[in-house]
C-alpha cells in the first residue's frame, strides 16, 4: 500500500457511472416491476452503497476510509439501466475506487436480478466522471467522453480535464 501518512487529510469526493444495456422487453419488465426477484434498481442501490463500505476488501491495496457520503441511483432508461455513484470522505487518500466499485457493484446487481429475463444484457462505461480534492487536483471528464448511455459500437476517444 501507498503510505499516505505525510499527505494532508482533505475533504474528496468521486462520482462515477456505468450502464447495464438490456432488450425492451427486460426494460418494460423492470419498468412494470414484473421481475422475479423484485426491484432490481432499488436493490442495486443498497448493493453499491454496501459495495463502497467495502472497497478494500475488493482492491487489495485500496486503503480504507471513514466514509461520510454513498449515494446510489439506478435510472431506467430507454435501452438498459444508467447507474451513478457520488462517494465523499474527509480523508488522506481519494475516494475514485469506492464511487467505481459502487457502479460495478450495482451493475452486477441489475444483471443479477434481471439474468432470467435476459442472458444477453451488457455492462458497460463504467468510468470515472469526476474527482475532486486532494493533492493532484480535481478531474472532470468532459461532455462527449464515451461514458454510460452515451457510447455506440465505436465510442468516442477518452477525454478528460484536470483543474487545479
Amino acid at each position: 500500500m501507498v503510505d499516505v501518512s505525510e499527505k494532508a487529510v482533505t475533504t474528496r469526493t468521486a462520482v462515477a457511472q456505468g450502464f447495464v444495456k438490456m432488450s425492451p422487453a427486460v426494460v418494460r419488465a423492470v419498468k412494470r416491476l414484473k421481475n422475479p426477484k423484485g426491484n432490481p434498481l432499488e436493490v442495486a442501490r443498497i448493493a453499491g452503497i454496501a459495495a463502497a463500505k467495502r472497497t478494500a476488501e475488493w482492491i487489495p491495496l485500496c486503503h480504507p476510509l471513514p466514509l461520510t457520503h454513498i449515494a446510489v441511483t439506478a435510472r431506467l432508461c430507454q435501452n438498459g439501466v444508467e447507474v451513478r455513484s457520488e462517494v465523499t470522505a474527509t480523508a488522506q487518500t481519494g475516494v475514485e475506487m469506492e464511487a467505481l466499485v459502487a457502479v460495478t457493484a450495482a451493475a452486477l446487481t441489475v444483471y443479477d436480478m434481471c439474468k432470467a429475463l435476459d442472458k444477453g444484457m451488457e455492462i458497460s462505461g463504467i468510468v470515472l466522471v469526476k474527482k475532486t480534492g486532494g493533492k493532484s487536483g480535481d478531474f472532470f471528464r468532459r461532455a462527449g467522453a464515451a461514458v454510460a448511455g452515451n457510447h455506440k459500437n465505436n465510442p468516442k476517444k477518452t477525454t478528460w480535464s484536470r483543474g487545479r
